[in-house]
């Protein structure tokens, strides 16, 4: 059962995850519709991601030390920030200063502070064997709330046009809607109870060194997998993805808001599919042997001749393309000690952060360039499959606690 704290961090998730999915399926059409071209969109995207991870990497590093709750308020106010200098402004320098220092999801995903210092939260408060089943309702949660994000921004600028708001008006109606909910997740972040504070001060003699010290080897190579693997996925973020439905296929805001709806809510049943999943193979099996289909998928989008085949092999994808989610979470804060979890899911998820930084600034331009639209997804779908091989070969001897008590499995074949 969860405590009352844990109730609030399922609550200020699924708020989060709703602005998320609220602003990422109309920002590259907003930054469009102000004027930007292909690269200068490419280059607020990536900046986006460069000053959060910049941010965030400080901020996990040293949350047990200045407080996760005060963490926590603080990047909710970043997101006010950003939403409301996004809605105001027109210019590009302002808005990439913006998205250099607030915190902006332009792919849907999490990004900031919260996820980490989450997840060391909830860790510390169930036991081993329930942890990846807690991370799956965790991811669930904020899947559904991430589709329904994009289902209503999706009707709702559609159906500002159709009253006669101008496209960018109704754009920005949303990413006003983006920092009101910053709002509320500071509100919510203040309810939270002092429980969730790190259960004894970090011993600054030994965590010499952005919060780790024995399981820093282990936190660098799993930084560089994650890295590679949000390179790749870099390429594809929602925001990408929307606007190459509506170049390709002229799909309409509402229509935009239906597919990836209904995108996340898979996405979110296939996280849950997971911890059931890892219980039978482990959580590495988990991760690599449903990723590598899912990606295969991936590079099959762009080669549909027709918007409804596009967005039905997307959805495919969607339907498997979670399920490394909570086991790597879960895998991450299970082969590490206790005191660092906070900082090893910072820097683990800056890592990611930093990965697809430089994807969009490469991915926007070939999106908008008639003939090369395909390759940001080939690009993704390969680099991701290069990922997983690489996963399995590093870490598929390293077992977290709850499956140390297993027989020698004979290893299963390398994923090609």
């Amino acid at each position: 059962m969860l405590t009352r704290d844990g109730r609030l961090l399922f609550a200020t998730r699924c708020a989060r995850m709703f602005g998320y999915g609220f602003l990422s399926v109309v920002l590259g059409l907003y930054l469009a519709a102000v004027g930007l071209d292909g690269f200068q969109v490419g280059l607020i995207l990536a900046l986006t991601l460069v000053g959060d991870a910049a941010i965030s990497l400080w901020l996990t590093t040293h949350a047990d030390r200045l407080g996760r709750r005060r963490v926590l308020l603080a990047g909710a106010l970043l997101m006010v920030l950003a939403g409301a200098v996004f809605a105001i402004s027109h210019d590009f320098w302002v808005l990439l200063l913006a998205a250099t220092i607030g915190v902006i999801s332009p792919s849907g995903n999490e990004v900031g502070p919260f996820l980490a210092v989450e997840q060391a939260a909830l860790t510390q408060t169930v036991p081993d064997t329930q942890r990846t089943r807690i991370f799956a309702w965790y991811n669930l949660a904020g899947s559904v709330s991430t589709a329904t994000g994009a289902l209503a921004a999706g009707l709702l600028a559609q159906t500002l046009q159709n009253h006669g708001v101008s496209a960018l008006d109704s754009y920005r109606a949303v990413v006003l809607g983006y920092a009101a909910v910053g709002i509320l997740l500071a509100i919510g972040f203040r309810r939270i109870s002092p429980a969730v504070e790190a259960p004894r001060a970090v011993d600054v003699s030994v965590a010499t060194r952005l919060g780790l010290h024995k399981s820093r080897g282990v936190v660098a190579r799993l930084s560089v997998l994650f890295a590679l693997d949000a390179f790749g996925g870099g390429f594809v973020m929602q925001s990408l993805i929307a606007y190459w439905f509506h170049v390709q296929f002229g799909a309409d805001p509402a229509v935009l808001g239906l597919i990836f709806f209904g995108a996340n809510i898979l996405a979110g049943v296939s996280a849950l599919l997971a911890a059931p999943l890892a219980a039978r193979i482990g959580l590495i099996n988990t991760m690599v042997f449903t990723h590598v289909p899912s990606n295969m998928l991936l590079i099959l989008v762009p080669f549909m001749p027709t918007l409804e085949l596009a967005v039905l092999v997307l959805l495919a994808r969607f339907s498997i393309s979670q399920m490394d989610v909570p086991t790597r979470q879960s895998y991450t804060m299970a082969v590490v000690e206790p005191d660092e979890r906070s900082a090893a899911a910072g820097v683990t998820g800056i890592a990611r952060s930093l990965g697809s930084a430089v994807s969009p600034l490469l991915a926007a331009p070939l999106v908008a360039t008639a003939g090369l639209a395909a390759l940001p997804f080939v690009i993704a779908g390969t680099l991701k499959i290069g990922y997983d091989v690489l996963m399995y070969r590093s870490f598929r001897n390293i077992r977290p606690p709850e499956e140390q008590h297993r027989a020698p499995e004979a290893p299963a074949p390398t994923p090609r």
